[in-house]
């Protein structure tokens, strides 16, 4: 059974008991490991990272798909007694290294596995054949590479469409089209949309999810290293440290949103590694987990309807901290939720807005940390917001989950998936 705690954010962190075996120490956060081992020491470059994009990229100026809330259930306004509550888990054969969880609308849960496979959950089974093996085009060679992110279109059931993020050959990122049919999706069916160069293996960012506006939006982690060497959060001329908009109906492989505001595929920028966005099922709002450099971690919040071009600060702010170089002045988006590595852990994972069965828990979004494994909720009452830290997991949090009904998953590093459920 997993811990339950109800502490406010800024209050001290307890230790970690019960749900299984202890963890071991974590000296470093993935983000974290290699960002000291191989620190670049140079100033940054003039020229950013080059990015390459299809020789097609048409403007998109069709009517997109809808995507309409699936949710009417009103706002919580106080965070629920944690203790009536566990994170249960689905009893399931242990995964391997899972990193995503998706729903496409059929009661089936899908599982990515960090190698290059995608699992069905099934009437509570797991089932024996993968949903799509590329295992033979993904590179996992490092910790934050694989296959790292998908997203089912919208009209799926019809057309069968999937859309997957993985880093392949030279440990490039690689945003694929695939096409299913029934339980299988064929791995020869792949037309690649976008391939990326990665300087290095990691903040690869990877998570991708359709808006309410029908468009597919994809979050991109600064390239990596330490301390965004290359200058690729704040530079225009890269998709690095960015959440990237496009249209996957009008044109193939893509089209550029007509308002997407720099004319090309960059919808908002200034991020490290997004490790995590997700919409709110009933207003639209994206939330998104961004990974700090070495003391912040925090959760950014952009309402439905809002411009493009926000800009969220990296590298010249971590959080709501002044970063490199300090002082800088402009128009910057700060988080609405952070939390110090002092307090709570060193990597953040994003999750979900609850918008289940449960209504005490709807309009809170949960998130937690990779090392600590604590789960926090974050509500917002107004224009202010209150974060508080209600569970401790006591496992690795790779990622968080949410079925077509609204109820929001865990997943371990160590192979578990577990969901929100009452006592």
């Amino acid at each position: 059974m997993m811990k339950r705690l109800v502490v406010l954010l800024i209050a001290p962190i307890l230790a970690c008991t019960a749900l299984g075996t202890p963890l071991p120490p974590v000296p470093t956060s993935p983000d974290q490991r290699f960002d000291e081992l191989s620190a670049p020491t140079q100033g940054k470059p003039a020229s950013a990272t080059q990015t390459d994009s299809p020789p097609t990229t048409l403007p998109d100026t069709s009517i997109p798909t809808q995507v309409p809330p699936t949710s009417t259930s009103p706002s919580a306004f106080t965070f629920p007694d944690p203790d009536a509550y566990t994170w249960q888990p689905l009893g399931i054969s242990p995964l391997q290294r899972p990193v995503d969880l998706q729903a496409d609308g059929s009661g089936r849960l899908f599982v990515i596995e960090k190698q290059g496979r995608i699992r069905i959950i099934e009437n509570g089974q797991l089932l024996p054949d993968p949903f799509l093996d590329i295992t033979d085009r993904v590179n996992d060679n490092s910790n934050e590479m694989g296959l790292l992110g998908f997203a089912f279109h919208p009209n799926f059931s019809q057309n069968g469409y999937f859309f997957v993020n993985y880093t392949g050959d030279g440990g490039d990122t690689f945003i694929s089209r695939f096409q299913a049919n029934g339980n299988i999706a064929l791995s020869s069916s792949e037309l690649n949309l976008l391939k990326i160069r990665q300087p290095f293996p990691n903040h690869n960012g990877g998570s991708m999810a359709f808006g309410p506006d029908g468009y597919l939006y994809a979050g991109l982690g600064d390239g990596g290293a330490a301390g965004d060497p290359f200058g690729n959060g704040q530079s225009l001329d890269t998709l690095l440290g960015k959440i990237l908009r496009i249209g996957v109906d009008s044109a193939e492989p893509y089209a550029i949103p007509s308002d997407n505001p720099f004319g090309n595929e960059i919808l908002y920028y200034g991020l490290r590694n997004p490790w995590r966005i997700s919409f709110d099922k009933l207003t639209g709002d994206l939330y998104i987990g961004d990974v700090g450099q070495g003391e912040w971690e925090e959760i950014n919040f952009v309402s439905a309807g809002a411009r493009g071009g926000l800009n969220f600060g990296w590298d010249y702010y971590e959080g709501n901290h002044d970063y490199d170089p300090p002082g800088r002045t402009g128009e910057f988006v700060f988080p609405v939720a952070e939390y110090s590595h002092a307090e709570g852990g060193c990597s953040v994972t994003g999750g979900y807005v609850y918008r289940g069965s449960m209504p005490e828990w709807n309009g809170i979004y949960l998130y937690g940390d990779y090392c600590t494994g604590y789960v926090w909720g974050l509500i917002r009452l107004g224009d202010q917001w209150q974060a508080q830290l209600l569970f401790e997991a006591n496992v690795r949090i790779t990622s968080f989950g949410q079925d077509e009904n609204g109820e929001i998953y865990l997943l371990s590093d160590g192979g578990e998936v577990y969901q929100l459920v009452r006592k």
